[in-house]
């Protein structure tokens, strides 16, 4: 259904545990695969475990997706050994703090949008002119794009801002046949999510977790694998016909 047979997919962020489920389903589709992230080891163990003997055939890159010649350099290993690229999921990301506005340190705050607006922005820039017609670029966004918490200045403004990017980017990308959008997670149950719940918990002055599980309907944080069932439709010819979308898989959170 979801056949990837031979298609070239980019994946930043790659040793987290959304990035990797997200490549063992482009890779069970027939997909070639390109890993980036901060970590070579932390990369080299991840891949090593999720593909067995086959983690030699997935190509694994250590760039800093905020830099630019990092990227560019990625991206040309990866052209070097694929001749192309069919689908980037752009999903690099860092949370931050929480903190007052009047406290809230400005360097954080940069670090975090250069990662995700800055870095979605570089690798597209220098994944398109390698994509041809059929093409699709996946941005992780976040619930967070649709709302505004106490003090989560950074990681908040990151998601309004993809949102952004990811719609002028598929006006712009449309007519050359390369789709673009975004999937949009709520609370998903991994170590990322752990630390910005106990951040959150400190601020508010009680627990994380439970704070969340209470405002998403369903009454549960989703997991790596519910996520990346989505981030494969959208790189997928089964949504051939869509793009610009922010695709929200929160459980409900959101409405």
């Amino acid at each position: 259904m979801f056949d990837l047979e031979g298609k070239v997919c980019v994946v930043t962020g790659g040793a987290g545990s959304l990035g990797l489920a997200a490549a063992r389903l482009l890779r069970e589709q027939g997909a070639k695969l390109a890993l980036i992230d901060l970590d070579l080891a932390a990369l080299d163990e991840a891949a090593e475990e999720a593909f067995g003997v086959e983690a030699g055939d997935v190509l694994r890159l250590a760039a800093d997706v905020s830099d630019e010649a990092q990227v560019r350099r990625a991206v040309a290993r990866t052209v070097g050994r694929f001749d192309g690229i069919d689908v980037l999921f752009s999903n690099a990301g860092n949370f931050g703090t929480v903190a007052p506005i009047d406290e809230y340190p400005t360097e954080i705050f940069d670090s975090v949008l250069a990662v995700h607006v800055r870095g979605a922005f570089l690798m597209a820039k220098h994944a398109v002119p390698h994509m041809k017609k059929g093409g699709s670029i996946v941005l992780t966004s976040s619930v967070a794009a649709t709302r505004g918490d106490p003090g989560v200045y950074a990681y908040i403004t990151a998601k309004h801002a993809l949102t952004g990017l990811m719609r002028v980017m598929a006006k712009d990308l449309a007519p050359r046949g390369i789709r673009v959008n975004a999937v949009a997670p709520g609370p998903i149950d991994n170590g990322f999510q752990k630390r910005v719940e106990d951040g959150l918990g400190a601020e508010i002055g009680r627990d994380g977790t439970e704070f969340f599980n209470e405002m998403i309907p369903m009454g549960r944080h989703g997991t790596a694998e519910e996520i990346a069932a989505s981030v494969l439709f959208l790189a997928s010819a089964q949504s051939a016909f869509t793009t610009g979308h922010l695709l929200m898989a929160d459980g409900g959170m959101s409405v």
